[in-house]
């Protein structure tokens, strides 16, 4: 399922009169750049179609196998083997409680975004109450709304910078991307990358072949090679992507040494959290500052520019948090055989519907197959870790700033944890190691 992922082609809108093919990473791009809601209703119902129809018989075949492994090891099915990975007594009530308990939040976000794309696009499209067509948040999984920041900000006349534009004007390129994630890890006394990592990672997309994009860092457990997979593009996106995959690279050298046994996260969200903290740090204002994209003091630190930047904050991570909950929920579901293959779609849209307020914008049957278009679904990765994560990395991220002096809970009005920047602290790297 992974190969056929990685190998999907599908029909690129902006061809007249012929099909020109392009792949996963293209979609992505497509759909980040274009605001044309018939163009991207095209690429989400081609890519659904495309992809889902390829995987459904293979992923009812894997689900059988995943739960055979899962009785050998004396699990009743997937679902309880991967959630015994957390070690907790009644883990999974506590996340159901957490999500009650930030779903008031994702509402509230939800219900200014339905306005904002109302406005935008028109009452035919989106309706004054109810969920919102899946295509139109720029994204094909709906899972970031970050790519409608720009026209949906609460205070649109204070722009944020274009930090994209500014890699590309100051000729960044791929390496340089990872460099400067590399000091960001060494100005707080983590380790450097090592030599072989620059010698065997693959840092863009090689012409003329066929690849899973998807980011992902590798420990090949001889204690000196470790590796990222990413097929970069010049962008903010791209470079927190990168931030992110080397707090992997980073927490497999500090266990190293350890007997292989030990030589894992306390949890698959733990350390999806590491890289995740290290983010929160370097997508602050003041840090594209210290990396040189920014003047110093370029930017204006005033009430309306704080409040679009925690909005482009809660953008890229409160949908996500339903989406990491949506997504196991859904499998763990499927996994208990709580519903039968001719049930997969039309459950997978309850949930999103229940869950997210986000439906398809076209019809769907249980022909189509939804859920095979997300790669961690046919790649076999449990996902639940990212909801953790997303929780989590924010405790870590309070926890360093106040080590490192950045913010003050008793006096928030001075140093509030939104402007926190710990680069360049010792303590803060001391603690997080």
């Amino acid at each position: 399922m992974e190969k056929i992922y990685s190998t999907t082609k599908m029909c690129n809108v902006e061809v007249k009169n012929r099909c020109e093919l392009i792949d996963a990473q293209e979609m992505w791009n497509f759909m980040r750049t274009t605001n044309n809601p018939k163009e991207l209703q095209h690429i989400w119902k081609s890519w659904h179609n495309t992809m889902g129809k390829k995987v459904k018989n293979k992923f009812t075949k894997y689900i059988k196998i995943s739960n055979k492994i899962a009785r050998i090891n004396n699990f009743k099915d997937m679902s309880e083997m991967w959630l015994d990975d957390y070690e907790t007594d009644g883990f999974l009530e506590k996340i159901d409680s957490l999500f009650l308990e930030i779903q008031p939040l994702y509402t509230q976000l939800h219900a200014y975004i339905r306005r904002k794309l109302r406005e935008k696009y028109g009452e035919k499209l989106v309706p004054k109450n109810g969920s919102i067509p899946a295509h139109l948040f720029g994204n094909i999984h709906s899972q970031s709304w970050a790519e409608i920041r720009h026209f949906t900000s609460p205070y649109p006349n204070q722009k944020f910078p274009n930090i994209t534009n500014l890699m590309i004007q100051k000729n960044w390129d791929e390496k340089k991307i990872f460099q400067v994630a590399e000091n960001f890890f060494t100005s707080i006394k983590l380790n450097p990358m090592p030599k072989l990592f620059w010698r065997n990672s693959i840092l863009r997309k090689p012409k003329n072949q066929s690849m899973v994009c998807h980011a992902a860092a590798f420990d090949f457990f001889d204690s000196k090679d470790f590796r990222i997979k990413q097929c970069t593009k010049i962008d903010l996106k791209n470079l927190l992507i990168a931030y992110h995959e080397m707090g992997h690279v980073e927490y497999f050298i500090q266990y190293k040494n350890q007997p292989e046994i030990y030589r894992d996260g306390a949890n698959a969200g733990f350390h999806e959290a590491v890289g995740d903290t290290i983010s929160l740090s370097a997508s602050t204002l003041n840090n594209f500052e210290s990396i040189g994209l920014l003047k110093k003091h370029f930017v204006k630190y005033d009430y309306e520019t704080m409040i679009n930047y925690l909005y482009s904050v809660a953008l890229e991570k409160i949908p996500f948090i339903q989406f990491a909950y949506l997504i196991d929920k859904w499998r763990y579901d499927v996994f208990q055989t709580k519903v039968t293959p001719e049930q997969y779609n039309c459950h997978w849209w309850n949930l999103s519907e229940k869950y997210r307020g986000i439906i398809p914008p076209v019809k769907r049957s249980e022909e189509s197959f939804d859920p095979g278009a997300k790669y961690h679904i046919v790649a076999d990765v449990e996902y639940m870790r990212y909801f953790v994560s997303h929780v989590i990395q924010f405790q870590f991220y309070k926890s360093l700033c106040i080590e490192a002096g950045e913010y003050d809970p008793v006096h928030m009005e001075k140093k509030p944890m939104s402007g926190c920047n710990f680069r360049g602290s010792k303590k803060a790297g001391k603690l997080l190691k």
